[in-house]
């Protein structure tokens, strides 16, 4: 409970504003005249009291109480005042013979202040939540929520609304969080008291506050039935520029509404917790600063930006067009057709050439218990294709987000082929109900290797609900995770297999082609100015099972992170057949199109077309997949995508992107 240190005076008249819910205590010795020995209380009705240390229990026509150097009194009230002054508490003081020396008044006004969210997270403001200044993660947690409003509510000369320090459309409220300042009591506060809004100078750089105009007197029926149906005016409350500012009071039982923005997303140098007060100020004298009597806090939390697994439902397909991929566009039309999903084609005037959907960003979400929408996530790589996001996606209810690395060297590693996110799972008895982020960096004895800048690593570290994991995928020649690992859902276990590229897998597969005298089977049949290349001409090159050889320890490194990290067995881990060569300077890539680079929709994966040795007319690469998938319920659908991204060191999964559904799980209700 709120305690307020009073002063009592036997020289002249005191008068105390008081807020219910709270303390005044008064030291009674200190105002005592010379040689006071008791003393004795009396108030009205409205008021009550204790005495500390209680007094003995006293039989009638006793002395009045004894009074000591500790003697204190605390006074509090039920209920706010009708009036000014309208409540009142006097102690007399008593010689030793009880003679009266001297009597000290009080004049109370009660009034009823509160500062309020949702910290219970229920979409409600309730009234006074006793945690409602405080954050606390899991289902028993408390502590409100606030959006970053990184969305537009312009489609024309867009701009993000957090950009905009003004609010110019209703709709832009969806995207902040309520809180209610109530107050009951009297007609007026006593002249010279004061109810002000407070931030301080670091929280105000990541929040804006704005009023209502049309604040709501909520004894008056007609205002609780019919303010709700008019636009309203906001004016700004609170920002960097104005750290505190002064609210009306007004008398009876009212309800000010105010509207919280958020403007930052948790990053290294935010934890994403900011505290908003509101403080009941006292005047002392016309040459000195009032002085705060009351203060009331609330919490909130900044909602993090969650990334979407493979095994939550797909809504949409983003790909590109450009000239030279009309065979790949068409396979992904026929898949997307097949799934009933919608699909969105960035056209050249956007994309000037980069077919990288995947590279260029990262789709996800922010929630609330209010509100939520999708999030995308841009990439530092800026390629040609680096309007898209914010041109194109950002839109009312749909956000975006970046980080530059303005002095840092941006690599392919920061390309978001290298960010990927695992379905949920609970390791050693710790649950990650949102999966956990799986980017690609440089092994760690390495000095010079690259890797994902440092300004991204540290964003997707601090949203704290999916807790990075590290994998060393600079043995790649482009760099990124998909190239050696996906996620696909399964019916059993943990919901979902792990998917990783094999060279082991490929040479046993090519070796039971041969012992089956399959020797001669080719490659690449099919691929204009592709030659061919038989079964056995492979399984004889020394150097190609060198390079094999070295990505299966690179591979085998990262399975047994994964294992450790996502608490996964090898029941969990499919291989699949894929090979690898080595470029000049050692770095690995596919030799066919890799198949693990594949984009998930549902039950159906569109995989690169392998191109892989025919026996009775059939790929074997293609049969050998159709079969691990088909365990899991799972089709595949073979896309052509050899001369358009293979050869330009990509596949399906680097050409496309996907939207998805949110987690139902609401991410307030885990235990980082």
């Amino acid at each position: 409970m709120y305690q307020r240190t009073f002063r009592l005076s036997c020289e002249e008249l005191s008068n105390a504003l008081y807020v219910v819910g709270t303390e005044l205590q008064v030291n009674i010795s200190r105002c005592a005249p010379p040689k006071c020995k008791y003393f004795s209380v009396k108030c009205s009705p409205t008021v009550q009291y204790k005495i500390l240390p209680p007094p003995p229990p006293k039989e009638a026509n006793t002395l009045p109480n004894l009074l000591t150097p500790k003697s204190i009194l605390i006074i509090t009230m039920d209920t706010a005042s009708k009036h000014a002054f309208d409540s009142k508490l006097s102690v007399q003081y008593y010689t030793e013979s009880t003679e009266t020396l001297g009597r000290a008044i009080l004049h109370l006004t009660a009034v009823e202040i509160s500062l309020d969210v949702d910290a219970d997270r229920d979409g409600v403001v309730e009234k006074n939540n006793p945690n409602k200044g405080s954050w606390k993660w899991g289902p028993q947690g408390h502590g409100a929520i606030l959006l970053v409003n990184c969305d537009s509510e312009w489609t024309y000369r867009k701009r993000q609304d957090c950009d905009d320090p003004a609010i110019t459309k209703v709709s832009d409220l969806r995207d902040m969080s309520r809180m209610v300042v109530r107050t009951k009591g009297p007609a007026q506060l006593p002249e010279g008291y004061k109810l002000t809004l407070h931030v301080s100078q670091t929280d105000s750089e990541k929040i804006r506050v704005f009023g209502d105009s049309n604040q709501k007197d909520v004894s008056n029926p007609l205002s609780r039935c019919f303010l709700k149906y008019f636009i309203t005016t906001n004016p700004l409350v609170l920002d960097e520029n104005s750290l505190c500012q002064v609210i009306s009071y007004k008398g009876g039982t009212v309800e000010s509404q105010f509207f919280v923005e958020g403007l930052r997303f948790p990053d290294k140098d935010f934890d994403g917790l900011v505290t908003i007060n509101l403080s009941l100020l006292e005047p002392t004298s016309q040459f000195f600063p009032e002085t705060p009597i009351f203060t009331d806090k609330v919490m909130f939390r900044m909602a993090p930006w969650i990334m979407t697994p493979n095994t939550l439902d797909p809504v949409e397909v983003f790909v590109c067009s450009i000239k030279d991929n009309y065979e790949f566009l068409k396979g992904m039309k026929n898949l997307v057709r097949k799934t009933g999903l919608k699909l969105k084609v960035c056209y050249e005037y956007m994309n000037r050439g980069d077919r990288w959907m995947q590279d260029e960003l990262e789709f996800g979400y922010i929630d609330s218990p209010h509100h939520s929408f999708p999030v995308v996530l841009d990439s530092p790589r800026n390629g040609y294709l680096s309007d898209f996001p914010y041109e194109e996606l950002l839109g009312p209810d749909f956000g975006y987000v970046t980080r530059e690395a303005l002095d840092q060297k941006v690599t392919s590693l920061d390309s978001f082929g290298n960010l990927e996110v695992s379905p949920p799972v609970i390791v050693n008895g710790r649950s990650y109900p949102l999966g956990r982020i799986i980017i690609g960096v440089a092994f760690p004895t390495t000095t010079h290797g690259r890797n994902m800048t440092k300004v991204v690593q540290d964003f997707l570290w601090a949203q704290k609900v999916q807790e990075p994991i590290a994998l060393f995928s600079d043995w790649l020649a482009v760099g990124h995770v998909d190239e050696f690992m996906t996620f696909v859902p399964a019916p059993d276990r943990k919901g979902f297999r792990l998917l990783l590229a094999s060279p082991d897998a490929g040479y046993k597969l090519f070796h039971d082609l041969q012992h089956d005298g399959h020797g001669q089977a080719q490659l690449f049949e099919g691929i204009s100015g592709k030659k061919t290349i038989s079964v056995d001409d492979i399984l004889s090159d020394p150097q190609l099972k060198y390079a094999n050889n070295y990505v299966q320890g690179c591979v085998d490194w990262n399975r047994d992170v994964l294992k450790k990290e996502l608490g996964l067995e090898e029941e969990d881990i499919i291989d699949l057949p894929i090979l690898f060569y080595l470029d000049e300077d050692n770095m690995a890539l596919a030799y066919y199109p890799d198949m693990v680079n594949m984009i998930v929709l549902g039950k159906h994966l569109g995989v690169p077309k392998p191109f892989g040795p025919q026996v009775d007319g059939h790929c074997v690469l293609e049969a050998e997949m159709c079969s691990l998938m088909g365990k899991l319920g799972l089709t595949c659908f073979f896309i052509d995508d050899y001369a358009s991204y293979h050869e330009l060191l990509g596949e399906v999964h680097c050409g496309s992107n996907v939207r998805r559904e949110p987690f139902s799980f609401k991410w307030w209700n885990m235990e980082p």
